[in-house]
C-alpha cells in the first residue's frame, strides 16, 4: 500500500528563545532541520519525539507538547515521498548537546526561529512557520 507516512519534529527552544536545528546530511542533504524522525507503530508522539531527541542529540526533553500538524507536500513533489508530521514543542530539556548520529547530521546548533539557516527541510520549516505564526495545521502546499 502506498500512504503517506508519519513523521514527529521537536522545536526545542533554550532559555534564549532560540530553538535547537541541525545541518543535515546523507538522504537530506543538504538541508537543514530541526530534530526528528519516524513514528514507530504503537508509539505515541511523546514517546517518539523523546527517543528521537535523545538519539540524535543526547538531551533528555521534558514533557514534549502537540504543537502542529503539517502536511509535507514539496517533498511528495520532489521525492515521491508523502509525510505527515506531528510537530512537538519542549523548552524543558536536561543533558549536554552531543552529535550522536556523525552520518544524518554535521552539527547542531541553536537559531531565533525568525532567522533559520537555509536551506530547510520542508517539514521543518513548516513546523518552524506554524509557531511562530502559533498556526496549528500547515497544508504543506509552498
Amino acid at each position: 500500500m502506498n500512504q503517506p507516512k508519519v513523521g514527529v519534529g521537536v522545536i526545542i527552544q533554550n532559555a534564549k528563545k532560540e530553538i535547537l536545528v541541525g545541518k543535515r546530511i546523507g538522504s537530506h542533504a543538504p538541508f537543514y532541520s530541526i530534530p526528528g524522525g519516524h513514528l514507530e507503530n504503537g508509539e505515541t508522539f511523546e514517546a517518539a519525539a523523546i527517543k528521537e531527541v535523545f538519539e540524535e542529540t543526547g538531551l533528555v526533553i521534558k514533557n514534549p507538547v502537540v504543537l502542529a500538524v503539517t502536511n509535507n507536500l514539496r517533498t511528495y513533489r520532489r521525492e515521491n515521498k508523502h509525510y505527515v508530521s506531528i510537530i512537538l514543542f519542549v523548552d524543558k530539556y536536561e543533558g549536554i548537546l552531543t552529535l550522536r548520529e556523525p552520518d544524518k547530521c554535521e552539527a547542531w546548533d541553536w537559531y531565533l526561529p525568525s532567522q533559520i539557516p537555509q536551506p530547510h527541510f520542508d517539514a521543518s520549516e513548516f513546523a518552524i512557520e506554524c509557531f511562530l505564526k502559533k498556526q496549528f495545521y500547515m497544508k504543506g502546499q509552498k
